[in-house]
This record gives structure tokens, sequence and C-alpha cells, in this order.
């Protein structure tokens, strides 16, 4: 069995080297599928929603690999040939105030406008859709700033051990497997949300 999965993993990295984008977005899309597949567990639904695990592996495949890909290559400039703590500090503080807020409140608004809207509202007409707006704007005006606030307490010490230990072909990988356990949590957040709008 470890051999199995040794052979895999040599794989998955020839793969890495070979079609680095590709391969993130690939990983990113079914992280961000079982993550999905785990909060829907965990909130009680009967039957897996597959719709909506399905838009969340293209949210993880065509934005959250491709972001997390082009961001390590973007730091990687930024400090080009800058080591220790000092640096690992300035890049979890830049990565910190910069794509942090912007990927949570995308997020909260690809799950509300898109995820949450193809749900239960598959096939209406545009006036709809301005509701629908109107409803994710006002959902994010008084979600945003908790679930950013408590990003904050958990993603710098994230950044500080993906900057630290992780060697650069690496990082997207394991900032997407944290990343699909802070996706649960953003999922519950939103699932519940939504939930009391219902009620």
């Amino acid at each position: 069995m470890s051999e199995i999965v040794l052979v895999a993993w040599q794989r998955y990295l020839r793969q890495l080297q070979l079609h680095p984008l590709r391969t993130k977005a690939i990983t990113s899309g079914i992280l961000a599928g079982c993550s999905d597949a785990i909060a829907q567990k965990i909130s009680g639904v009967k039957k897996l929603q597959l719709r909506r695990l399905l838009l969340l592996m293209l949210y993880g495949f065509i934005y959250a690999g491709p972001f997390g890909h082009f961001l390590h290559k973007l730091m990687e400039k930024i400090f080009k040939g800058k080591k220790g703590n000092e640096t690992v500090a300035k890049k979890v503080i830049l990565e910190q105030l910069t794509s942090s807020p912007w990927n949570n409140m995308f997020f909260m608004a690809y799950y509300g406008l898109v995820v949450e809207d193809e749900l239960s509202q598959a096939f209406t007409c545009f006036a709809s859709a301005g509701r629908s707006f109107s409803l994710v704007s006002k959902k994010i005006r008084n979600d945003y700033p908790s679930i950013q606030l408590t990003a904050w307490k958990f993603w710098p010490i994230v950044g500080w051990i993906n900057y630290q230990y992780m060697p650069l072909q690496l990082r997207v990988l394991f900032h997407s497997f944290v990343a699909s356990c802070w996706g649960v949590f953003l999922n519950l957040k939103a699932r519940s949300a939504a939930t009391v709008k219902k009620a």
C-alpha cells in the first residue's frame, strides 16, 4: 500500500513539474469538491447536492488554483533572493492585507451569486438576478467582517508555515489543502445564513 502511495506521489510531483498550472488547478478543484462534500454531510444534507459540489469544484479549478499559482510566483519575484524570518513575515503580511480579504469576499460573492442562485433560482428572469445580487450584498456586509477577522486569526499561521517550510512548487498544494478545511467553515457559515433567511 505504501508503495502505491509513493508511486502516486512521485507521479503527482512529475505532473507538478511538467504542467504546474494545470496540476495546481486540478488539485484545487478536487480539494474544493472534497471540502464541499464534507460541509454538506456535516450540515445534515441527506442527499449530496451534486450540482453545488461541481460548482465549487469549478471555483477551485478556474479561480483558486490558478490564483494561488500566480500569487506565489509574484511573491517570489517581489522578494527575489531574500530569505529569513523578516522576509517570511513581509510575505505573510502582504498576503493577508491583499489576497486574503479579496479571496474571502470573492468566495462569498461566488457562493451567493452562482452556487446558491443556481440551486434556488435556476431558469429565472433577469429581474430576480437583481434581487439575488442585493441579498448577496447584504449577506456579505453582514458576514464578511466576522469571516475576515477569523481568517486573520488563522491564515497568518498557515502563511508562515507555507513560506517558511514549503518549497515553491508545493505551496499551492499545501494552501489548497488547508483552504479545503477553511472552505468547510465558509460553506457552513454561508449555509447557516441561508437557513436563517429561509426560516
